[in-house]
């Protein structure tokens, strides 16, 4: 039994197939747009292609996971290279701050060596004693570099100390704090001369045996006086600071704030004594005949 032949031999041309879809759609929009009949249809639809959705959207999730988690972990390396990398250029920074604060000290050192008339040197402090009651620093000059006991020690503020003790490569100072020091000082404002004392206490001096009605303020500058042949004349040693007045007592209680300090730099000056040329002996016998010979009339 031969099968029915369709009647139609070809179906809807391809073109007539497009502009009946168009149709279908502007149709089915402008009926979903004024009469909402075709939200129930979407709902429908979308739960039911919602496990599809959701398979297809797993190669993209695990693509996105895997890139959060290299980028994270790129994060993580660059953050931490970048703390170490913080770390040593503070290291550095601080190493060049230092370097520049004893530069800057080591200027004014120079500076104050070319105004002083006497011959000095440079030293640097090695050692301070842990001893909070210990007035005393030990330099890295000794007997080898010319140390002699007694020199005078100062930085580019003032008087530090003085040389107590001396050895084959080192030098001990004692500090014009300590206890068993005294300084020759006067008054810059006045020229009233005075001597200040150590008071075994870091940044405090005192000054003794002043009178109550004695013409000193606070803030008068103090400066060696020369007169003991040890200190030079004219370097700064301490600022007035307090002042307390007792009329039961002959004398006031004047303390003084040193301006220079150990604590501040880690170089200070080592001062030579002053030396004044002696008189050749041959010009002195040469003097002494020609007067004789002027004396007795001799030609």
């Amino acid at each position: 039994m031969e099968a029915a032949q369709p009647f139609f031999k070809h179906g809807p041309g391809p073109l007539l197939r497009l502009v009946f879809f168009v149709l279908l759609s502007l149709i089915l929009m402008v009926v979903d747009t004024h009469f909402k009949y075709l939200y129930e249809v979407r709902q429908t639809i979308a739960v039911v292609i919602s496990p599809v959705q959701r398979l297809a959207y797993i190669p993209t999730k695990i693509s996105d996971l895997v890139n959060d988690f290299f980028v994270a972990q790129n994060l993580a390396d660059e953050n931490l290279r970048l703390k170490q990398q913080h770390l040593v250029d503070s290291g550095k920074l601080q190493q060049f701050l230092a370097l520049m604060a004893e530069n800057e000290h080591l200027r004014k050192l120079l500076e104050t060596s070319q105004r002083n008339k006497s011959k000095t040197i440079v030293a640097e402090i090695i050692s301070v004693p842990p001893d909070p009651f210990s007035r005393r620093v030990t330099l890295d000059k000794g007997i080898k570099n010319g140390i002699q006991l007694g020199q005078v020690v100062i930085d580019n503020l003032g008087v530090v100390g003085q040389i107590t003790r001396i050895y084959p490569w080192s030098s001990e100072v004692t500090l014009i704090t300590d206890r068993e020091h005294s300084v020759p000082v006067q008054i810059v404002r006045n020229g009233i001369r005075s001597v200040v004392f150590g008071t075994g206490k870091d940044k405090t001096l005192e000054l003794q045996y002043m009178a109550n009605n004695a013409d000193i303020q606070n803030g008068d500058s103090l400066v060696t006086s020369g007169i003991d042949g040890t200190y030079p004349s004219g370097l700064p040693v301490a600022l007035v600071s307090k002042i307390k007045r007792d009329a039961s007592s002959a004398f006031a209680s004047i303390f003084c704030t040193p301006v220079a300090g150990v604590d501040r730099n880690k170089q200070v000056l080592i001062l030579f004594p002053r030396t004044n040329p002696e008189t050749p002996v041959e010009s002195i016998d040469v003097q002494s005949k020609d007067k004789g010979l002027e004396e007795s009339g001799a030609p």
